[in-house]
């Protein structure tokens, strides 16, 4: 039995199709061959309001302290962000993400949509508005799950 809340939403049918959707998604061939975490993190950093902590990106990424540290080293040698001293607590850094690494992002959506357009194309006309039509609600849902993320929930 449903929630009244979710009546007009079968909630375990939206979840299995999401997953699949992710599960295609992730795995679209790009051009820059990077680690999902490498690229997870960059993504992270450039959509944030700003720099990050090391334990914010741990929090975020779900990984162990050692292995932030050791990809943001990784990622920093490769010149994609820079670690610069936090200037509300001398002892800590944050974590900036450069023109580099962002340039990595914008490539991978480029990637991203050239191989969804002839997908979209296939889909009829009805199916392409349905998906039009509910993007403000999946942006929002993602709005709602970074503020849960972030313990604005």
């Amino acid at each position: 039995m449903q929630d009244t809340v979710t009546d007009d939403l079968d909630v375990d049918a939206f979840t299995s199709a999401i997953e699949n959707f992710n599960r295609f998604y992730i795995r679209l061939p790009v051009l820059e061959k990077l680690s999902f975490t490498t690229l997870s993190v960059l993504d992270t950093l450039a959509f944030a309001d700003g720099p990050m902590r090391l334990t914010e990106l741990t929090r975020t990424e779900q990984v162990s302290q050692p292995a932030v540290t050791q990809l943001v080293t990784r990622l920093e040698r490769d010149g994609l962000v820079e670690r610069r001293p936090d200037p509300r607590d001398g002892r800590a850094v944050l974590v900036h993400i450069t023109e580099a690494g962002r340039r990595i992002g914008r490539a991978r959506h480029e990637d991203r949509t050239r191989h969804l357009l002839p997908l979209v194309a296939r889909l009829t006309p009805e199916q392409r508005r349905a998906i039009a039509g509910a993007l403000p609600a999946l942006t929002r849902l993602a709005e709602l799950g970074r503020g849960e993320a972030a313990g604005e929930g």
